[in-house]
């Protein structure tokens, strides 16, 4: 029997949040994707599930409109946003 609260349970979590969610997140400018991941700090990832959101350039939040502003949480499930350009499918 799986331990209470395991990191699959954080994920399964995380899942069930991104899917109820992604759909707007992909709406926001610059978004390009939406996953779950683990939090990455300074370029380092930590040990803390999120929701990744993938965008084509990092701002700082100064820098944006209110109504472009991503959520820090959702749902109690912490968001990260990282930085990955444009994404492109290959053969």
């Amino acid at each position: 029997m799986p331990e209470k609260n395991s990191p699959g349970d954080a994920v399964d979590r995380a899942q069930m949040v991104k899917q109820k969610y992604e759909g707007e997140l992909l709406a926001y400018p610059g978004v390009v994707g939406v996953g779950v991941g683990l939090r990455s700090r300074g370029g380092a990832l930590g040990e803390e599930i999120c929701i990744v959101v993938m965008v084509r350039e990092k701002r700082p939040a100064s820098a944006l409109p209110p109504d472009e502003l991503l959520p820090t949480t959702l749902d109690g499930i912490p968001v990260d946003v990282q930085e990955t350009g444009v994404l492109r499918a290959h053969r």
